[in-house]
């Protein structure tokens, strides 16, 4: 039986204000048409082997996407509702699934629930829309009332998402964008500040909506099989992997990621067994991989890791030609640049990258082990780390060497045939029925094919 199409997906994220060069502040002017640009993007992510992209923040905004103004609207420094819908209808002509950003645990001060309260005070009918609300306060707003923001950051109202009226508002916010749109799926900005009985209720009308509409959520601390439970979301951010990714690799301890892949995934009592999480290297909140990493020769392990590694794999904008980018304290601009995609591909700054993430996306395609295989770790020093996905007699074999020395090494051959595919190489290797044998240079991997 085949699964839902984001079980086996890979993904490619593009933040649009930022990729597309919009103004920092929306002034409410005229709708600039820079969404059809992105076009020709999706055309590389399907060259790229990707199929799915989540894009957002889209909904109209004031300044950085997440202070939400109109729901029902995509922001005009991008285009408007026609320009996304041809973006979505390109995308699902070449076989790409579309998911969006839904930021629904706060809006922004110019939403129109937020300026009746301005307005009309305690006559008005949406005063119960937002965390505890009083006329007996202020903020730095000097509104003459108080409420409860994202991280007191003001400018993000929460809603009360216990609310019956806000609810029923924002799943038909929901049901607009499946309806209008076509999309597939929705990422949850703030979902571990999210109320659950809400998730609960969204995944409902999701479900009602559309059999295989994704839910996926922000979430970095914490347990993550508590939002991905029955009747919840299908995935959350798995930001422990990310950071063991790349702290691994800097510190020359293979040790920390096998730990953590053992922790969430192993067969027999990995915590998050049978979950699909999203897995990144980098992110529009986080620096870019390529900025992160002591030794520049480590970024291709690190994207063979998050490819076979278990998990939904997904590449941010940029990142598949080694781009670099650090957040400048509270300034996220350096990680969310506007890139000329011809330039890139003429001349990507690490030449290697584009060619291997496409080698990786046709084995994440042909080969089924790499989404429901069990995970065996097969051998594991600090730097040197080899482990197996596995399934009906079939496996993806990884071996990896973070040292600045060639390196070779044996482990057991977890399926018992003596004929692989070197996947990189491209050719047919004869193995041992009991062991193989590896031989790595410094700083690379290999990646063998048993079918």
């Amino acid at each position: 039986m085949m699964g839902k199409w984001y079980e086996s997906a890979v993904f490619y994220h593009m933040y649009p204000l930022g990729m597309l060069g919009a103004p920092k502040h929306n002034d409410g002017g005229e709708v600039v048409h820079r969404l059809p640009e992105l076009l020709p993007w999706a055309d590389h992510v399907g060259e790229l082997g990707c199929t799915a992209v989540y894009i957002g923040p889209l909904f109209e905004s004031t300044s950085h996407g997440y202070d939400t103004r109109d729901y029902k609207s995509v922001d005009r420094r991008l285009g408007d509702n026609e320009d996304f819908k041809r973006f979505v209808d390109h995308c699902h002509e070449k076989g790409i699934r579309v998911v969006v950003d839904g930021v629904f645990n706060h809006t922004g001060r110019e939403f129109h629930a937020f300026q009746d309260i301005q307005k009309n005070r305690e006559r008005s009918p949406y005063c119960g829309w937002y965390q505890e609300l009083s006329f007996q306060g202020d903020t730095c707003y000097h509104d003459g009332f108080w409420y409860k923001a994202w991280r007191n950051c003001f400018e993000l109202a929460n809603l009360n998402l216990r609310d019956g009226q806000v609810r029923e508002y924002l799943f038909d916010v929901v049901r607009f964008w499946i309806r209008e749109f076509g999309i597939d799926g929705i990422r949850l900005d703030c979902a571990d500040c999210l109320d659950f009985d809400f998730m609960r209720d969204l995944r409902k009308a999701t479900d009602a909506e559309k059999e295989d509409f994704w839910l996926m959520g922000e979430v970095i601390h914490g347990d993550y099989s508590r939002w991905t439970g029955e009747g919840l979301l299908h995935s959350v951010t798995n930001y422990e992997l990310h950071k063991g990714l790349y702290s691994g690799h800097n510190d020359h301890n293979y040790f920390e990621i096998a730990h953590t892949i053992r922790r969430q995934f192993d067969a027999a009592g990995g915590i998050y067994k049978g979950r699909r999480l999203y897995s990144f290297v980098d992110n529009h909140d986080v620096d870019r991989i390529a900025s992160k990493l002591n030794v520049k020769e480590h970024l291709p392990l690190v994207w063979m890791l998050l490819y076979t590694l278990p998990g939904i794999p997904s590449i941010y904008y940029g990142s598949e030609w080694g781009i670099e980018g650090r957040k400048e304290g509270a300034n996220d601009d350096p990680l969310r640049p506007a890139l000329n995609l011809e330039e890139l591909q003429a001349e990507p700054p690490v030449k290697e990258l584009p060619a291997l993430l496409r080698k990786l996306g046709q084995l994440k395609k042909k080969s089924p082990c790499l989404t429901d295989g069990v995970y065996r770790e097969l051998y594991l020093r600090n730097r040197q780390y080899a482990f197996a996905r596995i399934l009906d007699g079939s496996a993806v074999i990884v071996a990896v060497n973070c040292d600045d020395a060639p390196a070779q090494f044996e482990f057991p051959n977890p399926v018992g045939k003596n004929c692989c595919k070197d996947v990189f190489l491209g050719c047919e290797k004869s193995v041992e029925c009991d062991k193989m044998t590896v031989s790595l240079d410094k700083n690379s991997g290999s990646i063998f094919l048993f079918e």
